[in-house]
């Protein structure tokens, strides 16, 4: 299990216990975090679950690889350093105190 902080973009916090093995995807969406639409249900195959990764993070993460780079291009004002989506990052212990913030919209 991973506490991880999902932030509205309004601000308020959730934080949850995602258990290993799951995406930060689905702790959202199986916790009714809104701002995390989650359309294509984690195929990589959308950009509804993009968020702002917390800087103190980005290099804790693994490498974006070429199919979440390419979905990424079409994500609400994308930040090439912290833009992340979170049907790619599979929970682990090492994800332990991740923090996310939500854009303004998914598109």
């Amino acid at each position: 299990m991973a506490k991880i902080t999902y932030v509205e973009f309004d601000g308020k916090e959730h934080v949850i216990e995602v258990a290993t093995g799951l995406t930060v995807m689905e702790g959202a969406r199986d916790n009714g975090v809104s701002g995390i639409d989650a359309d294509c249900g984690g195929a990589c195959a959308c950009s509804t679950c993009h968020v702002y990764v917390d800087p103190l993070w980005v290099e804790k993460l693994p490498k974006k690889d070429t199919m979440e780079e390419d979905m990424l291009d079409f994500v609400w004002k994308p930040d090439p350093v912290r833009s992340r989506l979170t049907c790619q990052l599979k929970v682990s212990d090492a994800l332990d105190g991740l923090r996310v913030m939500m854009p303004e919209k998914q598109i």
